[in-house]
């Protein structure tokens, strides 16, 4: 009952007068004002959605992609159908100019959607209906468009463009510093709370845990930017940790310990990243230099050291059973 008051009150004392009312009720159709960016990486051909809202949990209804497909950003009055229905129309064949006014075309409630459909081969279009609180609006680019609605001021969307346009880097972190960029000169006029990340292949390899390279939501938090750019970074740190899980399946140990130390070096006080650097060490030989990391895991947690025989019978770590007692021995 709360929920329908409330958007009773946006409907009459918020929105324009010639508002269509019959549009809004035709459906269930949740709130996420917000403002986002889809967006393709022309190398590596990764697309994705980054999004920020004063909602909780605005990835679950906002960004949607599929890898070797496209992306769809889908907020305001949110039609939630335009994100399977656009990554569908998509796969069979049509570009996201297409896909876009087939949706905003059939949709009753178009005047107070907006929508930002990206495609495989980087055609890219968004829409703004004309009931869109203020500030909304968009801002087409190359291989990215723009998009927000009930902001502080008409100056978000242009400088999302203009960061992103003048960012470098991988795709992702390029993203973040539009939306940042959005976030300082107003952002939206309700303050912050939500904010997603997601980012999939250009060529999709049909494993799904494969084609989505990044997927990350913080859906309640005071600074969601910030606390996405720092999960981000986890993200980063855990790709190396990753590298090195693989090359120790494939015996490569020196590849496994490049790895784990460079995500060390990202998070140098991570328990399990020293751990597995120390077991790396070992089964390079180095059994001296692991010890005194050994020593400072085992302080912190002493699960560690529960956890290391465990680790022989899978071959994960190799030592005789002199070696194995230093181990467990330090102090």
């Amino acid at each position: 009952m709360k929920k329908i008051f409330v958007n009773l009150f946006v409907l009459i004392f918020i929105l324009p007068s010639e508002i269509n009312f019959a549009q809004l009720f035709y459906s269930e159709n949740p709130f996420a004002h917000t403002y986002s960016i889809v967006a393709r990486d022309p190398v590596t051909g990764e697309m994705g959605v980054a999004v920020q809202s004063h909602w909780f949990s605005v990835g679950t209804i906002v960004a949607w992609g599929e890898a070797g497909v496209g992306v769809v950003a889908t907020q305001s009055f949110v039609n939630p159908a335009f994100g399977p229905d656009g990554i569908e129309l998509m796969k069979e064949g049509m570009s996201a100019d297409v896909v876009l006014d087939k949706l905003i075309d059939e949709d009753e409630g178009r005047d107070l959607r907006q929508l930002a459909v990206l495609d495989v081969n980087g055609n890219v279009k968004a829409y703004t209906g004309k009931n869109c609180i203020f500030g909304a609006g968009h801002i087409v680019g190359e291989n990215y468009s723009v998009q927000a609605n009930l902001m502080l001021n008409d100056k978000v969307w242009f400088a999302m463009s203009v960061a992103f346009e003048n960012s470098k880097g991988p795709l992702a972190e390029r993203m973040i510093a539009a939306l940042e960029a959005g976030e300082n000169v107003g952002g939206d006029i309700r303050g912050k709370q939500s904010a997603c990340l997601l980012i999939v292949r250009g060529e999709a390899t049909g494993n799904l845990w494969e084609d989505r390279l990044i997927d990350i939501r913080v859906d309640d938090n005071p600074e969601p930017i910030e606390e996405l750019k720092r999960l981000l970074k986890v993200h980063r740190a855990y790709e190396h940790m990753n590298n090195g899980d693989v090359a120790v399946e494939l015996g490569d140990m020196k590849l496994a310990m490049k790895e784990y130390m460079a995500a060390e070096e990202m998070f140098p006080d991570n328990e399990e990243m020293k751990y597995w650097h120390a077991v790396t060490l070992v089964n390079n030989g180095d059994l001296e230099n692991a010890l005194p990391i050994f020593k400072e895991v085992f302080t912190k947690n002493e699960n560690w050291k529960t956890l290391t025989p465990r680790l022989l019978p899978t071959g994960l770590l190799k030592v005789n059973e002199e070696q194995l007692e230093k181990i467990l021995s330090v102090k």
